[in-house]
């Protein structure tokens, strides 16, 4: 547990954020929309910053579909955004699965 009466306990910083489109995981050149409700293989490398986590520190990974106001919106939809009107944005529901047969990982390089 994180205790509340250790100063900055529950506190979360943002230590390495980016964007990564996901139409465009597997090429720049040739966007792909997800199908919904099907488990797709998505690989994401954040570039390394050298940050000390230390003993009792806690990770979180976050994935969401929409950064704004940092980036753009994002419609939630297989269209250009920046030609998306405002009827074409949606709600959406991101899933990161992680079963025998979807699994998922986090690689976290350790410097001894």
């Amino acid at each position: 547990d994180n205790p509340k009466q250790v100063r900055m306990g529950g506190y979360q910083q943002l230590v390495r954020g980016d964007v990564m489109r996901g139409k465009f995981r597997n090429s720049l050149e040739s966007p792909e929309p997800f199908v919904p409700n099907e488990p797709t293989h998505v690989k994401f490398t954040m570039p390394d910053i050298y940050h000390c986590f230390r003993s009792g520190h806690r990770i979180a990974v976050q994935v969401q579909s929409s950064w704004f106001p940092l980036v753009d919106r994002n419609p939630q939809q297989f269209i250009d955004i920046y030609s998306a009107q405002a009827s074409d944005f949606q709600q959406a529901t991101q899933r990161v699965y992680r079963s025998a047969s979807s699994p998922s990982q986090l690689k976290v390089w350790v410097l001894p």
